[in-house]
């Protein structure tokens, strides 16, 4: 991963910190037993990811690389069992 461009991007650095600061919020309400700003913090975390998938939308997220497809070889015909017997 350390060679590719994975996640090195506007998109995805929004989204991640977007997603951490609910993360963060829903932590501080667990703790402090608050179930409604529980939630509001997941809620956070929710946007986080819908902030990332529009941001890529817009062409801020990595670009599909075109991934040539391998041939296709021909599967390995069986050996006759008199063909190895001799």
């Amino acid at each position: 991963m350390a060679g590719s461009s994975h996640g090195h991007t506007p998109a995805a650095w929004t989204g991640v910190t977007i997603s951490f600061i609910g993360f963060s919020i829903a932590g501080v309400f667990m703790v402090a037993a608050n179930p409604l700003g529980f939630w509001a913090g997941m809620g956070v975390v929710v946007l986080g990811g819908v902030v990332g998938a529009a941001m890529k939308a817009a062409g801020l997220g990595q670009k599909e690389a075109a991934v040539p497809v391998p041939a296709r070889t021909p599967a390995a015909q069986p050996v006759a069992a008199e063909a190895t017997a001799s």
